[in-house]
């Protein structure tokens, strides 16, 4: 099976087949389990520039509305990764007379607001009105629309040029790639960049990270390919360096041809994906029969516990818990619910699976047996909370990048 590139037109060839998913952040009451939209989640890499993406493609207003659950400021570790990407910007490239700087999908403002706070020109565009209006809350500055080439046209009328351009956990969300380095070419100064962070491909093939893949997630970024999107359309990709967050991403910094130096960080991870074969057939392959396995494994192990009479729940319903227990087909005879401390989540059930969400007091109020990690990229953070867990005997389960109990 294939399809044609988003980012060059060339062939895409499927290597993995998650099967019939919902969209991650799609939380359901029980009334809207019927009319629960759906749609194929597959993976398949261009054979022309190697961009890693999804086969079929949810329409942008399906994920992105006024009843978008994620909010970005729940984690302490996120509140304090993003106020030190503001400090950055503001010590590094916004030190000009009256500089500007735009960033893509601002969620809850959790980074703008360092940015506010600091008196510095800003603006976030952001389509989930519900998320935009918290982040206007903390005097954020918020332009409720998808950044596009028409959008990006109207904030440089309106504001001028942007220094920096920054989005995070935002960028590989947007199909219509095109329109989108339109509006970076439109609305970016000749010396600015274009800064974002985003989920690594070599996390996800390397480390098992299977649930990374959901609907939000168009593309899959690697050095490699990112260099090859920003080159067709007249930019120049200068740096990319590991950032730990979301278990393994990368940050990437692009600018006008020629307009900064290419860093050393740059040339050192595209030569470690050269070398370790990241975007060849062959790791793909691996890669799907990999995720087969860890299904069979966990689905294995939890019957197991159910069946000595153990009791488990989940802990974290973040967007990639609906790709695993939806593709494992774990329901609440298994897993009879999960805990989450965002509110909005609280009180509905998970995409897919319908396991109920509920708070953490659910947990405390009488540990389990077992708990499976489904935030786990917030395993130190949650470990070091709920250690009246560990305590009382309780265990972890993660499955990432195998199945083990902790």
């Amino acid at each position: 099976m294939g399809t044609k590139c988003r980012v060059c037109g060339g062939h895409v060839a499927e290597f993995v087949d998650l099967g019939d998913q919902p969209t991650a952040n799609g939380f359901l009451l029980p009334h809207e389990v019927e009319n629960e939209f759906r749609f194929r989640l597959a993976v398949g890499a261009c054979e022309a520039c190697t961009m890693v993406q999804l086969m079929e493609e949810v329409p942008q207003e399906l994920r992105y509305h006024a009843g978008y659950r994620y909010q970005a400021s729940g984690s302490a570790g996120h509140r304090n990764h993003f106020r030190a990407d503001a400090e950055w910007f503001l010590a590094n490239e916004l030190t000009g007379p009256d500089p500007f700087i735009v960033e893509i999908g601002c969620n809850d403002g959790v980074m703008l607001s360092t940015i506010a706070e600091a008196g510095i020109r800003h603006l976030g565009v952001e389509p989930s009105g519900n998320v935009a209006d918290l982040a206007r809350a903390k005097g954020v500055q918020v332009l409720s629309a998808f950044f596009d080439a028409e959008t990006a046209a109207a904030v440089r009328g309106a504001h001028g040029a942007a220094d920096v351009i920054f989005g995070a956990n935002t960028i590989c969300h947007i199909a219509h790639v095109e329109s989108l380095f339109r509006g970076i070419d439109a609305l970016l100064s000749e010396n600015g960049i274009f800064v974002f962070e985003e989920p690594y491909l070599a996390t996800i093939i390397e480390g098992m990270a299977f649930d990374q893949i959901y609907d939000e997630h168009v593309f899959y970024f690697s050095a490699g390919s990112v260099r090859a999107m920003a080159e067709r359309f007249g930019f120049e990709l200068v740096h990319a360096e590991h950032i730990d967050m979301h278990g393994g991403e990368v940050r990437y910094t692009i600018a006008r041809p020629g307009a900064r130096t290419p860093s050393a960080k740059l040339d050192t991870l595209l030569a470690e994906e050269e070398a370790g074969k990241l975007s060849e057939p062959l790791t793909f392959a691996r890669f799907g029969r990999n995720v087969e396995r860890i299904r069979d494994d966990l689905v294995g192990l939890l019957t197991h516990l159910r069946d000595q009479g153990k009791t488990v729940v989940g802990y974290g319903a973040p967007g990639k818990s609906s790709t695993v227990t939806t593709y494992c087909g774990i329901s609440t005879d298994l897993i009879p619910f999960v805990v989450d401390s965002t509110p909005g989540k609280q009180g509905h059930l998970l995409p897919g699976s319908h396991l109920p969400v509920k708070p953490p007091s659910a947990f405390s109020e009488g540990y389990p047996d077992y708990a499976v990690l489904f935030a786990w990229n917030h395993a130190t953070e949650i470990m070091a909370k709920e250690q009246g867990f560990r305590a009382a005997g309780g265990k972890w389960i993660r499955f990432v990048p195998e199945v083990e109990v902790l």
